[in-house]
């Protein structure tokens, strides 16, 4: 799976949690899912435990031509990324707590 061009990257402090968030893949296609929307990795600043992995929904490109689509770039507004965050605490993300990625689909953009 590719990196992401843009390299997003910030840190916030939600009550004692230390984060810091980065943009890991832009929207791509995927000949088993079809479009792919954008992903942010959220983890803790000061230890490696348990990370948040929020899944954003695909934006249907324009086509250009015949085959040929335009690129989709979605704007990601920091408010809105801590606010999705906050979500999957609430859904059950524990950033102290060990274990696989804690995958969180989210039904909104980030812009």
């Amino acid at each position: 799976m590719p990196r992401a061009n843009r390299k997003i990257e910030h840190a916030l402090t939600m009550g004692e949690f230390k984060l810091i968030w980065n943009l890991h893949r832009e929207q791509q296609w995927s000949t088993t899912d079809e479009w792919r929307g954008l992903a942010i990795h959220v983890r803790l600043a000061d230890l490696t435990r348990r990370e948040l992995h929020l899944e954003y929904p695909a934006v249907k490109p324009q086509k250009i031509g015949y085959i040929r689509t335009d690129r989709v770039v979605v704007n990601i507004s920091p408010a809105k990324v801590q606010e999705h965050i906050q979500e999957a605490m609430t859904a059950g993300w524990d950033p102290t707590s060990r274990g696989q990625p804690f995958v969180f689909e989210v039904s909104e953009l980030p812009s």
